[in-house]
């Protein structure tokens, strides 16, 4: 009787494929399994297996696996359902979830390129294959796996490539350590022959001339005293003896070298007592359970400062207590730095990070702490990517800053927004879910006011320090009297001398990076533009360059118009790097720091910039809106927000929403620890309802006018969205597509479809785009309008002409 396995493929198409195995195999697969499968003509997949059974594909003739790459499974059942949930609700290929998920050292695939390691020399320890690849790629730069099984005549090289890379002959081009390789430590150990005191004597003496051999030996057994294992390292540095006198030790057969494998990060932290709660966060905590015994998602709406992570400290050590893990999701790789410092004084080891700027062996071992429930991966932080790891026995998921853009993804699929995952994630696991905001996004409030949701108000400041003192400077009048210096009021000036008179740090807020946003010729009015987007380049003061923000052109800044050659540019509004070199004339005695995506680019950008304002070694600090997101200094008296009408003037529903939630969470990064603390609003509309309810802290008034205006207007959370777009670098083609997608639309849809619309930036990239909303009301089942929209992407695709168009999906688009 044969045997078949469904397996998902890490490729966007929506069905799964059948392959065949043979009895054995099929007694010894799990669902979850990793296993190799050829697809197309020639390509080699790791393809992850879903379902095994015994019925064949009607369609096609299955073909066989070439190998099963795991024992265990590395996904498990709760995932799977986590995965099926998202492709459904997303319209999105479950393929894409796969590779979205799963560390890309997980994806052996036959388009990986093989490059030798040159610190390789050890060629007696390879097999017959293996030293046939190592010789190929002494020969030639590098190899692709098809090379690999030319060369050996063999279609399965998966498993020689794996253990090439245990041995570290080759290494995988993703990056140069992308293949996960354990971590080795070096120990050191004595000689059995030396164990006994006569023996040990007598090396003494054989060593009496060789002052540091017998030196690094004497202190091998002072730290032997401590009965742990004795790293290379520590035993160099301890003796004081270079590595090539324990080599030759070594070579004396003294002392021998052992490996021990470890994780590349290991936190480690005492396991302190936590903080005791005031009396309001003792109260909100006692709500929140009492509100986890009627409904498994509670929204905590909780001021600035107002101590909401010690509350989520006290929820965590009670479900950890209990044997389960904790998810603790957070918006910005930038906020986990700070997080993982004060977790890690309550509870040491027991926490794991997952974020793509650890490298690829780094996020392995997450992955595999995880799947395994160890210890050290009781507690995960980490930013939207982590609703993927595999829990298998998750008590609690905390989405703090729950409001947060950065929680949906938008580019590439999958399209997913990470805070409604968690709470399908919660519901697959049967834990609690916990959001938690100042600023609570619209969405989440509504489903609160309307039972769907507990919610917990938690409205005094930590140490009962008042809110901010929010003061709005009218920028066209101060234009007018000729008070302004550079982009700074003489008020915001005056507030800024105070606070660093009084030894107290000031941060500053301007939501675009870069020198200036346009260049321009005074004398034709003309602007280098990015040949590739419909966008002028942005100056970069630093690098002397223009540089497209969208898809990274640069060029070097011009001394002459290209247009008319005239020598007189000009730059045109302000960016943060602009902001910094203003500081640096105006307060030439003060430090001045700046965080925006240039500065935080490496691995640790983050800490070094966040460390050194906590040390305050800055006194001032510019940056861009990671500077909203939950940061919490002490010593910071004033905030300044340089221009707020960019961000009130913005053409998209949620504008207003966004603006008063970006401003006051800025806002509230002043004042935190004893005095009331400053902010100061510049604007050219300071009438403006948004910026009055900001300098009010008036989050009712706010949250009723936006819900009013969303129905009137028919937007959610009344209302459901799916966009759709469509790319493509021919203007004609993508025109007519879009204006045909429309008819279909209309059809079915009527009034609730808009567009077709030309976005802000009409093309990125070189390819022109195209949108289309449509709106769902709450009557209309959201499933049957999904099917429709799939049938009309069916035909669309069918149509010759149309066929090369990129056509997206959007579910929740904002």
């Amino acid at each position: 009787m044969p045997y078949f396995i469904d397996v998902i493929l890490p490729i966007p198409i929506q069905k799964m494929f059948t392959y065949s195995v043979t009895e054995e195999e099929a007694s010894f697969l799990k669902k979850g399994v990793r296993v190799a499968v050829p697809f197309g003509k020639s390509k080699i997949y790791t393809a992850l297996v879903f379902n095994i059974h015994q019925t064949p594909p009607k369609v096609y003739e299955a073909k066989d696996i070439y190998q099963i790459l795991d024992e265990e499974p590395i996904i498990n059942e709760h995932q799977l359902k986590l995965w099926q949930w998202t492709s459904n609700y997303y319209m999105c290929p479950i393929g894409d979830i796969y590779r979205a998920s799963l560390p890309s050292a997980f994806l052996l695939e036959s388009e990986t390129i093989v490059y030798k390691n040159e610190t390789f020399n050890e060629e007696n320890n390879l097999t017959d294959d293996e030293f046939l690849i190592f010789e190929a790629l002494q020969n030639q730069s590098s190899l692709t796996v098809h090379q690999v099984s030319d060369i050996l005549g063999k279609k399965k090289v998966l498993p020689i490539l794996n253990e090439l890379i245990k041995k570290s002959v080759i290494y995988i081009k993703e990056e140069i350590y992308e293949t996960y390789k354990p971590k080795l430590v070096k120990y050191v150990r004595l000689n059995k022959e030396y164990e006994d005191e006569k023996s040990f004597q007598y090396l003494i003496e054989e060593l009496s001339r060789a002052k540091k051999q017998r030196e690094a030996v004497l202190t091998f057994f002072q730290l032997k005293s401590t009965k742990k294992p004795i790293k290379v390292k520590d035993l160099e540095s301890k003796s004081g003896v270079s590595s090539s006198v324990i080599k030759s030790l070594v070579d004396k057969d003294i002392f021998e070298f052992y490996d021990i494998k470890t994780d590349r990060i290991n936190f480690n932290g005492e396991t302190n007592n936590l903080k005791n709660l005031n009396e309001f966060q003792q109260k909100a905590l006692n709500e929140i359970k009492e509100s986890f015994t009627k409904k498994d998602i509670v929204l905590l709406q909780g001021v600035t400062s107002s101590g909401k992570t010690e509350v989520y400290t006290k929820l965590i050590k009670e479900t950890i207590e209990e044997g389960k893990q904790v998810l603790f999701l957070l918006p910005e790789i930038a906020l986990t730095t700070q997080i993982i410092t004060r977790l890690q004084q309550y509870f040491g080891s027991k926490i794991s990070v997952f974020h793509s700027k650890y490298s690829m062996n780094e996020r392995v071992e997450v992955w595999n702490n995880v799947l395994e429930n160890k210890q050290k991966a009781q507690i995960i932080l980490g930013v939207r990517s982590s609703i993927f790891l595999p829990f298998s026995n998750l008590g609690l998921v905390i989405v703090d800053e729950e409001h947060e853009t950065s929680y949906k993804q938008f580019e590439p699929s999958p399209r997913y927004n990470a805070r409604d995952s968690a709470i399908v994630l919660g519901k697959i696991h049967n834990a609690k879910v916990l959001l938690g905001s100042a600023t609570p996004s619209i969405e989440s409030k509504f489903n609160a006011d309307n039972n769907k949701y507990g919610f917990v108000e938690l409205n005094r400041r930590y140490g009962d320090v008042l809110m901010p003192k929010i003061e709005l400077i009218d920028i066209k009048e101060k234009h007018r009297k000729k008070l302004i210096k550079g982009h700074f009021s003489d008020r915001l000036l005056e507030m800024m001398n105070d606070a660093l008179v009084e030894k107290e740090q000031i941060i500053l807020f301007q939501n675009r990076r870069g020198f200036s946003p346009v260049v321009e010729c005074k004398t034709c009015g003309v602007s280098p533009q990015c040949p590739n987007c419909d966008v002028s380049l942005t100056y970069h003061k630093y690098r002397n360059e223009l540089r497209c923000h969208y898809c990274h052109y640069s060029r070097a800044m011009p001394n002459n118009c290209g247009a008319c050659g005239s020598n007189v540019l000009d730059t045109k509004g302000f960016g943060t790097e602009q902001i910094e070199l203003e500081l640096k004339g105006l307060f030439p005695e003060h430090k001045v720091g700046r965080m925006d995506l240039d500065t935080t680019r490496g691995k640790f950008g983050y800490q070094k910039i966040i460390g050194a304002f906590e040390a305050k070694e800055i006194d001032i600090l510019v940056g861009t809106q990671m500077l909203s997101k939950g940061l919490d200094f002490g010593n910071v008296s004033l905030v300044g927000i340089l221009n707020a009408d960019s961000m009130l003037n913005f053409p998209d529903f949620r504008a207003h929403e966004r603006a008063y939630q970006l401003m006051v969470q800025v806002s509230g990064r002043a004042g935190r620890s004893k005095k009331q603390g400053n902010v100061a609003i510049q604007s050219y509309n300071p009438y403006h309802q948004i910026l009055q309810q900001v300098s009010t802290n008036n989050y009712t008034e706010m949250y009723k006018e936006q819900l009013q205006e969303r129905w009137q207007y028919h937007y959610p959370p009344y209302y459901k969205l799916i966009k759709i777009t469509l790319k493509h670098k021919d203007y004609i083609r993508v025109d007519n597509g879009a204006n045909w997608l429309m008819k279909s639309f209309k059809a079915t849809f009527k009034e609730n479809v808009l567009g077709v619309s030309v976005p802000a930036i009409g093309k990125i990239r070189n390819q022109y785009i195209r949108n289309i909303l449509i709106k769902i009301p709450p009557k209309q089942s959201l499933v049957k309008t999904k099917e429709h929209i799939q049938k009309v992407k069916n035909s669309f695709e069918a149509v010759k002409d149309f066929r090369s168009i990129r056509f997206i999906v959007d579910v929740d688009a904002y």
